[in-house]
């Protein structure tokens, strides 16, 4: 078996953030957008999970928010048969295009011949202002 290259770790980037994209472009259809998020986390993730617990209110949940556009700034990849973990920063862009940066680890499980999710860590960089 080969070795996951770089181009099907970028290749799954890219769709995340088109899947991000469409979820919140459906905000104000939380029905449709809850089913069309229930797809994409069974296509893109090797995990089954969904935001919304009540047990973490501050979660607002990102992927709600009308982005227009994701770019992945990669810090680094481990790039093996059929696992790699690819570190670094998203920037994710709203409607105004304005941009906030999100320091990210995904590991990717290779299932078939289709990279999966099956460790995802996003958070905001520190920030030593309050």
């Amino acid at each position: 078996m080969a070795v996951i290259t770089k181009e099907e770790v970028l290749s799954a980037q890219k769709a995340w953030g088109k899947a991000l994209i469409k979820m919140g472009n459906l905000k104000n259809n939380m029905e449709l957008c809850d089913k069309v998020a229930e797809a994409q986390i069974k296509q893109l993730y090797a995990v089954d999970f969904i935001g919304g617990n009540k047990n973490y209110p501050e979660d607002i949940g990102f992927a709600l928010q009308p982005w227009i556009k994701v770019r992945f700034e990669n810090a680094g990849m481990i790039l093996e048969e059929n696992r790699a973990i690819a570190m670094g920063n998203y920037i994710l862009a709203d409607l105004n295009g304005v941009e906030m940066k999100v320091e990210y680890t995904f590991g990717y499980l290779k299932t078939g011949h289709v990279l999966k999710i099956d460790m995802h860590h996003s958070s905001l960089p520190y920030s030593s202002k309050s």
